[in-house]
């Protein structure tokens, strides 16, 4: 625990001396790995020595025997900054790693939960697109879009809007649906050609339905 109350005396004294962030993030580090290193050294079966030999590094000087960066020469050459042993180098890669993994987990998370709210749209889109399509029409001129009134008049009245106009107003004043149908069934379906089994045609029957119901 010796190197740890080193390391808690160097991250005061660098607070004390208002040391930049980046300073004070590696001591902190490095102190973080010091505590898990002893946290966990129990559980290593063997003890392994490492020996670090002291080397007193000077500051960088420029020719007026100045140092060029206080601030830096503090952090690299103090020469009571212990160099980290390779157990500890491996204990602060593998704290980072931990943190790593916890931030990709993390997105894995956000982005399956985004997906899942995704769906639930789609769904709740979907259903609200059903039961607006059940709706009761009250009046066809005002319930048929233009794209659908585009593709009325082209493909089922043959390119005639005032045919197409003429119908709809027809089919609109009729007040059941039994009479619109034998209706369409006798000026239209029968007279215009149109099959039973043509997408455009079940898509305007589904319309004339929704008048009536």
């Amino acid at each position: 625990m010796e190197r740890v109350g080193t390391l808690i005396n160097k991250l005061k004294e660098q607070f004390d001396q208002q040391a930049d962030a980046a300073n004070l993030s590696i001591t902190a580090q490095l102190l973080l790995a010091e505590l898990q290193f002893n946290n966990n050294i129990e559980s290593f079966q063997g003890k392994v020595s490492v020996i670090v030999p002291s080397v007193l590094i000077n500051p960088i000087k420029n020719q007026e025997n100045k140092v060029e960066n206080p601030a830096l020469s503090n952090l690299l050459f103090d020469t009571h900054f212990e160099i980290p042993t390779l157990i500890h180098q491996n204990f602060i890669e593998k704290a980072v790693n931990d943190e790593h993994v916890k931030e990709v987990i993390a997105l894995v998370d956000t982005n399956i939960n985004l997906l899942e709210l995704n769906d639930q749209l789609k769904d709740e889109r979907v259903e609200v697109i059903a039961k607006l399509e059940e709706t009761p029409i009250r009046d066809l001129r005002k319930a048929i879009s233009i794209n659908d009134r585009y593709l009325f008049a082209n493909t089922l009245f043959r390119g005639d809007e005032d045919m197409y106009e003429r119908s709809i107003k027809t089919i609109n004043n009729f007040n059941i649906y039994p009479e619109a149908q034998y209706w369409i069934q006798r000026e239209l379906k029968v007279k215009l050609g149109w099959k039973e089994s043509d997408n455009t045609v079940k898509h305007f029957d589904h319309l004339i339905k929704r008048r009536f119901s």
